[in-house]
């Protein structure tokens, strides 16, 4: 049957979301409880979501034409038009051991997160429906395109960050502008960086993860950004950079490091006496900023472990990001220090 709509969400079933995301997602995990607690479940609602979402797009042992079926299904059933019992089912018992034992969870408790959809406001409801329709169907389609020698053009690598990560900047805009009514008298400044929000930290994840994506018979990487520095995605080999791929590289660099003065942009609106918010905002974008130097600084590396940032400095992000929250000149210094040396595009600051 269709999952009901109670009055609010149950305490059990936002206790076991806010415990899968510690497993599922730990970047999210940590800087989701800094929202003030309005904010705080709605946004973790979302991010399970995106991670059921996300495992049905990476499981190998399912075809296109599953992934594309199972999307459709997840889109219904978050709607409230689908039984949400079978579809958590079927997909649970299709997933091989290439998803994690979290995700394995995450699907199976399917009804669990949708209940918690289901307990919020009306506007709430919308802005996460829209969501994981336009994730959903964005990412069937680019899994049917998914192919080793990359996509054709600096525009399908916009249109698949949009799917997948530019949505979620404008997702939470909507919701923080539905929690406060002063910064939604700044929505229109808000959504004109949203997307390039979502799209700067996209873009590092990719850059990071370009060898196991490989692995998987895919590649996110434009041929066109490659092709003009004279370099061939398909003939692309680990350990090994010719010098027209770490030009493409810097030039991805360049775009990427673009988005991400962008999304401190996005930041600097919120109003600074909404310190959890900015928390939020704040610490995944120190964490891509270091992570894209250290992309730039090794080009022959051959796997994400090789640029992932070290515990300490996940721990100097947040410290130092917190001590200057609510200083818009601070903040801009500090992320001016943080991308010295970094590759730019005309209009980055």
């Amino acid at each position: 049957m269709t999952v009901s709509s109670p009055k609010g969400p149950a305490q059990s079933d936002l206790a076991y979301q806010s415990e899968i995301l510690q497993g599922v997602s730990r970047t999210f995990a940590l800087n989701i409880p800094q929202l003030p607690g309005a904010l705080r479940d709605v946004v973790g609602n979302v991010y399970a979501l995106c991670r059921i979402a996300d495992t049905i797009e990476d499981e190998p042992a399912l075809s296109p034409a599953q992934k594309q079926a199972f999307s459709e299904r997840f889109i219904a059933v978050v709607a409230g038009r689908g039984d949400v019992a079978p579809f958590s089912r079927e997909l649970s018992a299709l997933l091989s051991s290439s998803s994690t034992e979290r995700e394995h969870d995450l699907v199976a408790n399917t009804d669990r997160v949708v209940r918690v959809t289901r307990g919020f406001r009306a506007t709430q409801r919308r802005a996460i429906e829209r969501c994981v329709r336009i994730m959903s169907r964005g990412m069937a389609e680019f899994q049917q395109q998914a192919t080793p020698d990359g996509l054709e053009d600096i525009s399908h690598l916009n249109r698949y960050c949009y799917h997948v990560a530019g949505i979620v900047g404008e997702t939470l805009t909507d919701l923080f502008c539905d929690y406060s009514a002063e910064i939604g008298r700044r929505r229109d400044d808000l959504s004109a960086l949203s997307v390039s929000f979502g799209q700067g930290l996209q873009m590092v994840n990719i850059l990071k993860d370009v060898w196991e994506d490989r692995r998987r018979g895919a590649c996110w990487l434009p041929r066109d950004v490659f092709r003009s520095a004279g370099f061939e995605l398909r003939s692309l080999s680990a350990g090994q950079p010719a010098p027209g791929f770490v030009e493409g590289l810097s030039a991805l660099v360049a775009i990427a490091h673009r988005h991400l003065a962008n999304a401190l942009r996005f930041v600097l609106i919120i109003p600074s006496h909404e310190t959890g918010i900015r928390r939020f905002c704040l610490w995944p974008l120190g964490m891509a900023v270091l992570t894209l130097q250290r992309i730039h600084a090794t080009p022959a590396f051959s796997s994400g472990q090789d640029v992932k940032i070290s515990r300490r400095s996940v721990r100097a992000v947040t410290w130092m990001t917190s001590l200057l929250v609510r200083s818009n000149p601070a903040l801009k210094l500090l992320f001016q220090g943080l991308t010295r040396g970094l590759p730019r595009t005309a209009g980055t600051a």
